[in-house]
């Protein structure tokens, strides 16, 4: 299902014996625009720290209940690797993290989560450990290396500009991923302030050539004209193929899910 990180904002997260507190925000990679994290607010029984969930730990989203439910215990996330979510989170500290948990490094296999295209956890005797040399690697790496940071927080991504090839075209206002594979599919694009009277669109996370950071700008391969006649996204209505079909077919490129 195609969801809204902003929908899911605020949402409890139900351990298995307690609630650890609420989504504030997700980090996705700026590789494979993978969502590898939920940022949860503990609040006081933490003393308001902030702490990382992996999709790993995800076993179902309640929308009524706006809660989502993990594998997890209390104890386990309170003895959980300190991560600083406020500063940006290297390799080494997911290697960390990761090796608490008992999940794969994602980055270590040909897929989308390393060894498949889901955020599944593998059989004791099937678990896939990266070769010696990747972890002596890992290991050396300085935390601070920016080299090594791949993480994006939605949050700081949000107001991005979207340049399209002949000038802006809008801003990112949220983004939209698919909560099985744990992907961003869409960015969810505002067009009114390049455009009176505009529109929100969607684009699609394999239509950016490339994000510059340093700018804040999103690039794309597409026309101003070309998002400008793109079909319309109302903002409560569900992203289903119907609909991502006549996008599709609107800039003739090939569905994800026909790859």
């Amino acid at each position: 299902m195609l969801r809204n990180v902003n929908t899911i904002k605020g949402y409890a997260i139900q351990a298995t014996d307690d609630e650890l507190g609420r989504v504030r925000e997700v980090y996705f990679d700026d590789e494979q625009w993978g969502v590898r994290y939920l940022v949860v607010a503990t609040g006081p029984w933490l003393m308001g720290r902030s702490v990382l969930i992996s999709p790993y730990a995800i076993q179902g989203i309640d929308e009524d209940g706006e809660r989502i439910r993990v594998s997890l215990t209390s104890e386990q996330v309170k003895n959980s690797p300190d991560i600083d979510t406020d500063k940006p989170v290297s390799r080494q500290l997911e290697s960390e993290f990761s090796t608490y948990y008992g999940y794969d490094n994602y980055w270590t296999g040909p897929y989308l989560w390393g060894a498949g295209g889901y955020p599944v956890l593998p059989l004791p005797e099937s678990a896939s450990v990266p070769p010696p040399d990747a972890q002596q690697e890992s290991a050396a790496r300085p935390a601070g290396n920016e080299e090594d940071v791949h993480l994006r927080s939605s949050a700081a991504v949000s107001g991005y500009h979207i340049a399209g090839t002949d000038g802006d075209v809008g801003h990112v206002e949220d983004f939209i991923f698919d909560d099985e594979a744990w992907v961003v599919r869409y960015l969810l694009v505002d067009t009114r302030n390049w455009w009176p009277g505009g529109k929100h669109v969607l684009l699609s996370t394999d239509w950016v050539e490339r994000v510059d950071w340093t700018d804040s700008r999103v690039q794309t391969g597409l026309t101003q004209e070309q998002i400008k006649n793109s079909p319309e996204y109302a903002g409560d209505q569900a992203v289903d193929r119907d609909y991502e079909k006549r996008l599709h077919e609107h800039y003739r490129r090939p569905g994800y899910w026909d790859v």
